[in-house]
């Protein structure tokens, strides 16, 4: 599967990439789950349903999610830093 950013997740990984490389190494890690598995795996993956119904998040930590949206060919990644 192809990875994409939308433009708000793309702000978050790089802000990331910036100023935290630990987080940056566990969300790079979340990824890799992620096109292994996008709906099983590590950081609790839970599928949204009233703001973005569709989309799914995983923890990155207690206060930031991984969201992102999975297509035929896609993975398309929504926001990687704070909640929904």
């Amino acid at each position: 599967m192809r990875l994409v950013f939308e433009d708000q997740g793309w702000e978050d990984y790089t802000s990331w990439l910036k100023n935290d490389r630990k987080m940056l190494a566990r969300i790079n890690k979340l990824i890799e789950d992620v096109k292994r598995d996008p709906f099983t795996g590590i950081g609790k993956p839970e599928q949204l349903k009233y703001h973005l119904p569709g989309a799914w998040s995983r923890r990155i930590d207690d206060e930031h999610r991984l969201v992102y949206l999975v297509t035929d060919k896609e993975i398309v990644i929504l926001a990687a830093r704070y909640h929904y």
